[in-house]
């Protein structure tokens, strides 16, 4: 039982971030001429996590969530590094390089940190998520 309230206290706890995203969402200003504007993509991440939330408590409350602490090991600490480092070099080089150069750079670093050693690929891959992303915010959006 007492394994069954910690996971319920997880999912409450995420059901509580959940409500305090949506209450947020709905303070931010948005321009009268803006068919999507600011508070878009904040709702979706709140209600993303609502029905997060409330998916982890019904399965804690039934007992179908089991986390088990005893299977899981000690962190992987290179792939923090790459991943670190990967962040790290992005806040850097954003500025002087762009987002396309930055954002590419820390594709293939989070891509090494999770265990592929395939860089070219990687950097290509990343090159065009960014490129995506670059020109989907951008141009279309504005």
């Amino acid at each position: 039982m007492e394994r069954r309230q910690g996971e319920a206290v997880v999912a409450v706890a995420i059901l509580a971030l959940a409500a305090i995203v949506i209450w947020q969402a709905g303070t931010i200003p948005s321009p009268l001429y803006a068919q999507l504007g600011p508070r878009v993509a904040p709702y979706i991440v709140g209600t993303g996590l609502a029905v997060l939330g409330a998916g982890l408590l019904l399965a804690a409350l039934s007992g179908r969530w089991r986390a088990d602490p005893e299977e899981e090991g000690a962190p992987d600490l290179p792939a923090l590094g790459w991943i670190g480092a990967g962040l790290a070099m992005n806040v850097a080089l954003i500025q002087p390089l762009g987002f396309v150069v930055a954002s590419t750079l820390l594709f293939a670093f989070v891509a090494r940190g999770f265990g592929s050693t395939r860089w070219a690929r990687n950097a290509a891959i990343g090159l065009a998520v960014s490129l995506l992303a670059y020109l989907g915010f951008d141009r279309l959006l504005g």
